[in-house]
């Protein structure tokens, strides 16, 4: 029995994962709602573009509409918009190599050698981006349908039909695209605040209950470091992420709706990304004047448990913003204005304590001008960030109420 029930975990594994699976896509937007709304939306181009070219147009290769559909059916309508722009682009030049070869030289094989190396080397042109590759693959296509078609007339046709295909299929993919749920992108901007906010959230909460006891031994402010160090892939996934929220609304619809129409919009969310950027950078800076504060004697434990005060206060203000949610704004920006000033009187009571141990600030081989200074600098991208969302969540208040009034 218990060989049965090892042979049997994987699979229990397996299935409770793909289970979990559809109960997070049928339960919130999300990545798996996402790829399901993909596939189901680039059938439903698909099997259209088949129809209006097998049953309606009878076209000779009525697969050129739905590969076309299918193809560019991307994440957002402006995306689907400038690659089906750039696919059409290929196609009409691979077809139009063909044909002016094709009738110049005639359907032999040297014909076919000189259609490659023409349609390979304009595919390498860097307009067409992606779509490079499909020059050389319509031209292809089209010298087939070119050898197996009789007479110019034919062959004019047939040529024809390939790029009239293509057209078909884009304009039901773009079509489809807007009319069926156009993605809107919003919350990849939030996400990527969120997960920045999280790693400086739980840096700082790491950092203070440590400098609270006392001086950090080199291990743990190397390791603070080293943490503070690696988010510079994060900062590019969260730039990433704000990029697409910025593009998905673009051509896309959705964005005149009552629901959209009092969004916050990007401009705040880029600001805050770039606050948050600048505070990580600044927390590693911190660390390292950490670092030096272990050559000090012990009359300095009380400057650093007034720094841990200040930390703790600061991962507070990080942890209102690893629940960012454009829903919630104001609130949460003017509790964010709030725990912002805690944390501007932590910062005041350490700037008291140097004086009240009269510890030089201006002293290069002593850590404690570097951290009083690295803690204002935290303190202004702060009340910075705090003061952006502040404004922007007002002003979607005010357009959301105009909107209203104006109804």
């Amino acid at each position: 029995m218990t060989g049965g029930t090892t042979a049997e975990g994987p699979d229990t594994g397996r299935i409770a994962a793909v289970s979990h699976w559809w109960r997070r896509a049928f339960s919130y937007a999300g990545d798996e709602r996402d790829t399901l709304l993909v596939i189901g939306k680039s059938a439903l181009a698909a099997s259209l573009a088949w129809l209006i070219a097998f049953d309606v147009l009878d076209a000779r290769s009525p697969a050129f509409a739905p590969f076309s559909a299918v193809l560019i059916m991307q994440v957002t309508v402006y995306r689907s918009v400038v690659q089906s722009l750039r696919y059409v682009g290929a196609v009409v030049a691979g077809v139009l190599v063909q044909a002016a070869l094709g009738f110049l030289a005639g359907p032999d094989f040297l014909t076919f050698v000189l259609v490659a190396l023409i349609a390979l080397a304009i595919g390498r042109w860097h307009v067409l981006g992606v779509q490079g590759p499909q020059v050389a693959t319509a031209a292809f296509f089209a010298f087939s349908t070119y050898t197996s078609s009789s007479g110019d007339f034919q062959r004019f046709f047939r040529l024809g039909e390939i790029v009239v295909l293509v057209l078909i299929g884009c304009a039901i993919g773009i079509a489809v695209n807007v009319l069926v749920a156009p993605p809107l992108r919003y919350r990849s901007a939030e996400y990527g605040i969120r997960s920045l906010a999280h790693t400086l959230h739980d840096l700082l909460a790491d950092m203070y209950p440590v400098l609270a006891e006392g001086v950090p031994d080199q291990d743990t402010t190397g390791g603070w470091r080293a943490r503070a160090a690696r988010t510079g892939q994060m900062i590019g996934q969260a730039r990433s992420g704000l990029e697409a929220s910025k593009e998905s609304l673009q051509l896309n619809p959705r964005r005149l709706s009552r629901r959209y129409r009092g969004h916050p919009g990007f401009q705040g969310y880029e600001s805050v990304l770039g606050a948050l950027e600048r505070t990580l950078y600044q927390v590693a800076a911190l660390t390292r004047g950490l670092d030096r504060s272990r050559e000090e004697d012990e009359a300095r434990r009380p400057f650093l448990r007034r720094y841990a005060a200040f930390l703790e206060s600061a991962g507070a203000v990080a942890e209102v913003l690893t629940t960012l949610d454009e829903t919630t704004l104001l609130p949460q920006a003017k509790r964010l204005e709030r725990l912002t000033g805690e944390a501007a009187a932590r910062r005041d009571e350490v700037v008291e304590e140097t004086r009240r141990l009269s510890l030089s600030l201006a002293d290069p081989s002593a850590p404690y001008g570097i951290l009083v200074t690295e803690a204002t600098r935290l303190l202004e991208e702060f009340q910075y960030t705090s003061q952006v969302l502040l404004d922007v969540a007002q002003d979607a208040d005010a357009e959301r109420a105009s909107g209203g009034r104006r109804r």
